[in-house]
């Protein structure tokens, strides 16, 4: 289970509630913006302050302990900070319940400072307001996970928005990268609703690598098979299908399946499966003692 919260702050999940105060006024002391003109600085001010709202209230805190990252979509807090925009105090009241407020202020001094004091979520809620007021985009962003399979052969999924599980539909033949709009499914704003935009990255997979709308996989071939020929049962996303090995056939030999790739997202041609042999040499321990012979005397 990831703790990315904890790592925000830079300390241990164990760490006590002081040594959590002490990292967060560390950290707000270096990114305040009264202190701190960087690009980013801000951003990076409030997105501690989140992480201390929650880690620095008890119930809050065992919530994200018990669930970890998963609370965020099973993404690291920063990138989820980042991916919904300035709405997160509405976000984490969602996720956490009340006491996100506004409202709430910190103030402390430090030698070659002076004193200072300002509102965790101020700025954020100005800036959020003002936004909405021009017009801008009230959508969310996330990304989803999938397996090349799903990819492949497209599949249905669902996703949980603000406690309400979304389903919709992963196109075959999507490609890493790719980006699904929800229509209607992102912030509400003034009667308004702006639409998720799920970005779709592909998993690594242990049997297949693709390049473009190709498949490219590995065959294991018994020593008789590749000497002597026969037939394999071969594992595609498709369906199992049987190849004929011919007699001679060499190690590093390629195959070619055609139609057994990815189809295309425009034509909805379907690529190739190449298949590159590797023969498997018997367990010699197992030959019996004239075989072994044989081979030894004849190779």
């Amino acid at each position: 289970m990831n703790n990315s919260l904890y790592e925000t702050l830079g300390v241990q999940k164990g760490a006590s509630s002081e040594e959590i105060k002490k990292a967060y006024r560390k950290l707000a002391r270096k990114y305040h913006p009264d202190v701190n003109k960087d690009e980013g600085a801000e951003e990076k001010f409030k997105e501690i302050n989140a992480a201390y709202e929650i880690l620095s209230d008890e119930n809050k805190r065992k919530q994200y302990d018990t669930h970890g990252d998963s609370m965020f979509g099973g993404q690291d807090f920063h990138k989820f900070y980042q991916g919904n925009g300035a709405d997160i105090n509405d976000i984490l009241n969602s996720i956490f319940g009340g006491g996100f407020s506004s409202k709430k202020r910190a103030s402390f001094s430090q030698d070659g400072f002076g004193g200072f004091e300002f509102d965790r979520f101020s700025g954020q809620n100005f800036a959020f307001n003002n936004r909405m007021n021009a017009g801008a985009s009230l959508d969310i962003n996330y990304e989803i996970s999938i397996s090349l399979e799903d990819a492949v052969n497209g599949a249905k999924k669902s996703i949980d928005i603000n406690g309400v599980a979304i389903s919709f539909k992963i196109p075959a033949g999507i490609n890493d990268g790719e980006k699904l709009r929800l229509k209607g499914k992102g912030r509400s704003y003034k009667g308004q609703n702006g639409d998720a935009i799920l970005m779709v990255k592909i998993k690594t997979d242990e049997n297949f690598k693709r390049d473009g709308d190709d498949l490219y996989a590995n065959l294991e071939v018994p020593l008789k098979t590749a000497l002597f020929g026969g037939s394999i049962s071969v594992h595609t996303f498709k369906k199992d299908v049987s190849l004929k090995i011919a007699p001679g056939t060499k190690n590093a030999q390629k195959i070619r399946i055609k139609g057994y790739g990815v189809p295309n997202r425009k034509s909805g041609i379907f690529g190739d499966l190449y298949l590159s042999v590797s023969v498997v040499l018997p367990d010699v321990n197992t030959l019996d003692l004239e075989l072994k012979k044989l081979l030894q005397e004849r190779l």
